[in-house]
């Protein structure tokens, strides 16, 4: 093998595929990138055997071939280099020489076969999305995800397909994230899916602005696929929570707030509460809200803002960082928020919305209330 690269996009490459290199590799390959060069292209490839991650792009292949290098160590020396260009040949020894310029390297490799193969996605069900809207979808529910359950399962996010729709959702007991894309796939298809939140955390990284990426959709794997970049990952097994049960059928108060003056003040208020819960009183009156903490340490904080509301006077208590992660993930000028009762979850929908249906809005946060010894 042989061929010459830009050491810039060799590093870009590399530095892409090197977040997937496990800590403690079950076997040593799994330490290596898998290097290939053929038809005018050269590929990296990291696994951990549950992510898996190849990225490509154009160079100049001088003779066609493939070997594994540590990647630690790959890394490491090219990031250091500071010519332009790089060439990098292998022999049949698996030793690798690395030419910058007046410089030379050589680093020990292992042979290719060793690899543990990426799965063919030629046999696939898929569909395209645009690469922007796929990640506005995916972080508005990736940061919901379980961190400390002991079940697996809500260590992820859970993807349905049903009805020509791709709805994303997770779910930390706490609170719910939920958000949908219209996809171009066969309206009697239906499946569900739990993606490892490493591997929705990668494809993140790797969704620009612009252009579209291919979902391809296995019995027990996921990959997103882009022009250069191809990301696979296995499911998590098991059966994820029925995340309807926790979605309000029937809101009693639907409260219209200003999404950017709610959160100067909720980050105000959350500087008077002790611990990460962070407990908020949010109390409604004639045209006003009023937010409450309390603090046995720091002392008290009292705030508020005014709101199109003219009923009765109403009292809930939420999780103020909670309640600003969500907002965080909203666009609109005005956020509703819903409630039944001050005992059950309330709801926060990124627009105005005067009548309530649990299935449409999109996104749709969720949050327990909390309560607190006045």
């Amino acid at each position: 093998m042989k061929f010459t690269v830009s050491t810039q996009e060799f590093n870009y490459l590399i530095t892409k595929c090197l977040s997937i290199i496990p800590q403690k590799p079950a076997i040593p390959i799994l330490s290596n990138f898998l290097i290939e060069a053929s038809k005018g292209v050269l590929s990296i490839t990291s696994t951990d055997l549950t992510v898996g991650i190849r990225c490509e792009t154009e160079v100049e292949v001088i003779e066609e071939g493939a070997t594994t290098l540590q990647a630690k160590h790959l890394s490491s020396l090219t990031r250091e280099l500071t010519v332009s260009n790089l060439e990098i040949a292998t022999g049949t020894d698996e030793m690798t020489t690395i030419s910058a310029g007046s410089s030379r390297f050589r680093l020990n490799g292992m042979s290719y076969t060793a690899f543990p193969a990426l799965p063919d996605l030629l046999e696939t069900t898929s569909f395209t999305v645009n690469q922007l809207e796929l990640k506005n979808v995916l972080s508005r529910t990736v940061f919901t995800v379980s961190k400390e359950d002991s079940r697996v399962v809500i260590g992820g996010i859970y993807a349905q397909v049903a009805n020509g729709r791709i709805t994303f959702s997770s779910t930390d007991g706490k609170r719910l994230s939920r958000s949908y894309l219209l996809v171009n796939i066969d309206p009697s298809y239906a499946g569900s899916f739990v993606i490892p939140v490493k591997a929705v955390e990668e494809v993140l990284k790797n969704l620009t602005e612009k252009g579209d990426v291919t979902v391809h959709l296995m019995k027990d794997k996921i990959a997103f696929q882009t022009t250069y970049v191809t990301l696979i990952t296995k499911l998590i097994a098991g059966e994820y929570p029925d995340t309807s049960r926790f979605i309000p059928m029937a809101l009693e108060h639907l409260f219209h707030l200003h999404c950017e003056e709610l959160v100067i003040l909720l980050r105000q208020i959350a500087l008077f509460t002790d611990d990460t819960s962070c407990p908020t009183r949010f109390v409604f009156s004639q045209g006003e809200l009023v937010l409450l903490a309390h603090s046995k340490t720091v002392g008290e904080g009292k705030v508020n803002m005014p709101v199109n509301y003219q009923g009765e006077p109403f009292e809930i208590t939420f999780n103020a960082l909670f309640f600003l992660d969500f907002l965080r993930h909203c666009k609109s000028e005005t956020v509703t928020l819903g409630v039944f009762d001050r005992f059950s979850p309330g709801v926060i929908i990124d627009q105005v919305v005067t009548e309530y249906n649990p299935a449409e809005p999109d996104p749709l946060f969720v949050l327990m209330p909390m309560r607190i010894n006045e």
